[in-house]
């Protein structure tokens, strides 16, 4: 069976559909056969594309994510991936509410995953102006190639 990742944020209209969308790449890459998804721990946006602004930045990154649609985490979530990865501490800490007991995902944040990022969350570039996604898609861009390092070699 291949690995599973899901990359969450709050509405997954910037961060996590970037993430995911670098993590494809990056798995594509290094020939990584993996299952990749995004959702929100939020509802305000289900079935919505990402943010014009994400769509913007991965685009100037030869990546597009105009077929992506929002969706919201179901309890499912947490036995069909093997990890679920939320892109700042408060998803994290809600993941981890909503995670059933008999969960089998491993929730991390992305940056935990870069070597002296640690705890740190992806910069959430939504009430900011353009330029905030392209910090948004470096640090994703990061996160990206660690993980899939470390799924690459297995831990």
């Amino acid at each position: 069976m291949k690995p599973a990742i899901l990359f969450v944020c709050l509405g997954n209209i910037c961060r996590s559909p970037l993430a995911e969308a670098a993590f494809r790449e990056e798995a594509a890459r290094i020939g990584l056969n993996v299952h990749i998804d995004s959702a929100g721990t939020g509802d305000w946006h289900i079935g919505h594309p990402p943010d014009r602004r994400a769509v913007a930045v991965a685009a100037r990154n030869g990546v597009d994510i105009t077929g992506l649609r929002a969706r919201q985490v179901r309890p499912r979530d947490f036995h069909e991936f093997d990890h679920i990865v939320a892109l700042d501490t408060q998803n994290l800490a809600d993941l981890q509410a909503l995670a059933p007991e008999d969960a089998t995902a491993t929730v991390s944040l992305l940056l935990d995953h870069v070597e002296g990022r640690r705890g740190e969350a992806v910069a959430d570039p939504y009430y900011g102006d353009d330029s905030g996604f392209d910090t948004t898609w470096a640090e994703v861009v990061d996160g990206a190639r660690a993980l899939a390092r470390k799924i690459a070699l297995g831990a």
